[in-house]
């Protein structure tokens, strides 16, 4: 279990801040459990996948929309956790924050390819998509060097966060079988992949609501402001985004 003590006294990094870090340790494994679950039905490799999304449109972009915006929203937690682990143990803290970083981006990278190949599908159908992707799926692609980063950032995050106390043994290891996500583009969900996002939820969820509750609350007034504030610019955000 975790250390708690340590948990409330420890030093907060300056960047993300406590809010932030702890905001992206809940709500990133939260999307990419739920995303993962949601295509659980379905087979595994890129030809069953298509076809999901030809018979199950809606579904299947929840599922990877969840899934990707999970990965991209644990960037800051994962700096927020490599900071905590840095207080005593620097290289373990940078090792494992870069490589888990460049994972992810790794991981974005597949999911724009994803949604490509859906694409197709709408355009083409399943069977002609399916042959497209089968003719390109071993193109390189200059991401395909951060697989290693995508498992081994995750261990060394898992080692560096246990030797500082940061989370305890059964924590430490959940956070380690987040490297048995299986990786790449258009693939579906396995025991494996349950196991990994129920590891990752498991030993940064606590964490977040730890982080939360690390010092003194904001005034309510404060709360509302920021929280009005994240709603225009998301909205603007969003809107700018639709429009090319």
């Amino acid at each position: 279990m975790t250390n708690t003590s340590s948990s409330a006294t420890a030093p907060q990094p300056d960047f993300p801040g406590r809010w932030v870090g702890g905001a992206s340790l809940v709500a990133g494994p939260s999307l990419v459990l739920a995303g993962v679950l949601l295509r659980a039905r379905f087979g595994f490799f890129f030809p069953a996948q298509l076809s999901a999304y030809e018979h199950h449109p809606d579904l299947m972009t929840a599922s990877y929309s969840l899934v990707s915006a999970g990965w991209v929203l644990l960037c800051p937690g994962v700096a927020f956790l490599a900071a905590r682990i840095g207080a005593r143990f620097r290289e373990l803290a940078v090792w494992g924050g870069v490589l888990t970083v460049l994972g992810l981006f790794a991981r974005a990278f597949h999911a724009g390819v994803d949604h490509a190949g859906f694409q197709l599908v709408t355009a083409q159908g399943a069977a002609s998509a399916t042959r497209t992707v089968s003719e390109t799926y071993g193109a390189f692609h200059v991401f395909s060097t951060l697989n290693a980063a995508i498992m081994g950032g995750w261990v060394l995050l898992a080692v560096g966060a246990y030797r500082s106390r940061v989370l305890g043994p059964l924590r430490e290891a959940a956070l380690a079988l987040v490297s048995a996500m299986p990786l790449g583009v258009l693939k579906g969900t396995t025991a494996w992949s349950v196991a990994a996002a129920a590891g990752l939820c498991v030993a940064l969820v606590p964490l977040g609501v730890a982080a939360w509750r690390g010092g003194p609350a904001p005034r309510p007034a404060s709360v509302v402001v920021r929280l009005v504030l994240v709603g225009v610019v998301g909205t603007a955000m969003f809107l700018f985004g639709q429009a090319g």
